[in-house]
C-alpha cells in the first residue's frame, strides 16, 4: 500500500514539476535574424550584442543574415515565427521607418512585433570617395547644384535612415541626385569608395574604419552637434540646413504577443550586456551611444517615430512602390 502511495506521489510531482522545467528559457539555441548583409552597421552592432548575450545566457545565440527588400524579408520571417523567444529580430530604425514610406505595407511595426529593447544609436556620416572635389558639405552642395543630374547617392536600402536622409537633403536643398539602392552597407560603401557612386549617408559603425583608413572622406554628420572625434567636421545643420538631425538607432524585437516573462528576461540581459566593459569599449570606438531606456520607453519610441516619420514622408512626398 505504501508503495502505491509513493508511486501516486511521484507521478503527482512529475505533473507538477514538468511544466516548470519545460518553461525554462532559454533551453535551446536562439536565432537572431539580421535583415542585411554581413559586415554593415546593423550586422556589426547586433553581433557585438548577441556574442555577449550568448555568454550571459549560457545558450547559443546564432545570427542569421537575411537581406533583401530593404530589410523586409528578415522582418517578415520573424513576424511569422512562433512567439516563443527563439526567433528574434535585430534591426535598425528602418524597421519602423519602412512601413511609413511604402505604398503597400507588408507589416505594422507596432502591431506585428514585440518591442524588447533598444540597443543604442549613432549619427550618420555624409561620405564620398577620397578624390572627390569637395572637402566639406557646403562645397559638395555647390558642386552638385552646378551639374544637375550628374551626381548620385548610394543607400543601404529603401526606408533606412540613410535613404530618408538622402531624400530629405535632395528635397530641402534641391540637389536632384539619383538614389541607387544596395542590399546593405558593404556593397553600398564599396561602390562609393570606388567612385562608382558620388556619395552616401551611412551610420558611423559601418563607416568609421573606412574614414580612419582614408578610404572614405567625411563631409558632414547628421547629429545635432559636432562629433568629439571629428571636431573639424561640421554638421549638416551648420552647413546650410538649420535644425536638420537624423540618427540611426538599433533594437531587438520578437514576434507579436511574446510572453512578458521572456521579454523581461531578454530586456534585462540586453541592459546587462550594455554595461559590459568590452562591449562599451567597442561601442566607444564606433562612436555608438548605448541605450539606457527600458522596454516601455522603447515601445514609446517606436510609437513616436512611427508618427514622426509618417508625417515627414507625407510632407516630403516620399513613397516607395
Amino acid at each position: 500500500m505504501k508503495i502505491k502511495y509513493l508511486v501516486v506521489i511521484f507521478l503527482g510531482l512529475q505533473c507538477f514539476t514538468g511544466p516548470i522545467f519545460a518553461q525554462a528559457y532559454p533551453n535551446r539555441p536562439i536565432k537572431v535574424i539580421v535583415p542585411y548583409t554581413p559586415g554593415g552597421s546593423v550586422d556589426n552592432t547586433c553581433r557585438l550584442i548577441t556574442d555577449q548575450l550568448q555568454k550571459q545566457l549560457g545558450q547559443s545565440v546564432v545570427v542569421e543574415n537575411k537581406p533583401g527588400a530593404s530589410g523586409q524579408i528578415g522582418s517578415i520571417e520573424v513576424m511569422r515565427a512562433p512567439a516563443d523567444g527563439y526567433t528574434l529580430l535585430c534591426h535598425a530604425s528602418s524597421q519602423v521607418y519602412m512601413p511609413q514610406v511604402v505604398k503597400k505595407k507588408t507589416y505594422d511595426a507596432e502591431k506585428d512585433f514585440t518591442s524588447i529593447a533598444q540597443i543604442g544609436y549613432v549619427p550618420l556620416a555624409v561620405v564620398t570617395y577620397p578624390k572627390f572635389d569637395a572637402n566639406n558639405f557646403k562645397d559638395f552642395v555647390t558642386l552638385v547644384k552646378k551639374s544637375p543630374g550628374k551626381y548620385t547617392w548610394a543607400t543601404s536600402g529603401l526606408g533606412t535612415a540613410s535613404h530618408l536622409s538622402e531624400e530629405m537633403l535632395n528635397r530641402a536643398l534641391k540637389l536632384n541626385m539619383e538614389i541607387i539602392t544596395y542590399k546593405g552597407a558593404v556593397p553600398q560603401l564599396t561602390d562609393v569608395m570606388g567612385g562608382h557612386v558620388s556619395a552616401a549617408i551611412s551610420p558611423l559603425p559601418g563607416v568609421t574604419s573606412f574614414i580612419k583608413s582614408g578610404h572614405l572622406k567625411v563631409l558632414a554628420f547628421t547629429s545635432d552637434k559636432r562629433m568629439a572625434a571629428y571636431p573639424n567636421v561640421a554638421t549638416v545643420a551648420e552647413s546650410g540646413l538649420p535644425g536638420f538631425e537624423m540618427n540611426s538607432w538599433y533594437g531587438l524585437w520578437g514576434p507579436a504577443n511574446l510572453p512578458k516573462d521572456i521579454v523581461k528576461k531578454l530586456a534585462d540581459q540586453v541592459a546587462l550586456a550594455l554595461k559590459n566593459k568590452t562591449v562599451l569599449d567597442r561601442m566607444n570606438e564606433l562612436e555608438f551611444e548605448p541605450s539606457t531606456i527600458n522596454t516601455a520607453q522603447f515601445e514609446k519610441l517606436v510609437k513616436d517615430e512611427t508618427v514622426r516619420i509618417g508625417t515627414l514622408a507625407r510632407e516630403a512626398n516620399i513613397s516607395i512602390e
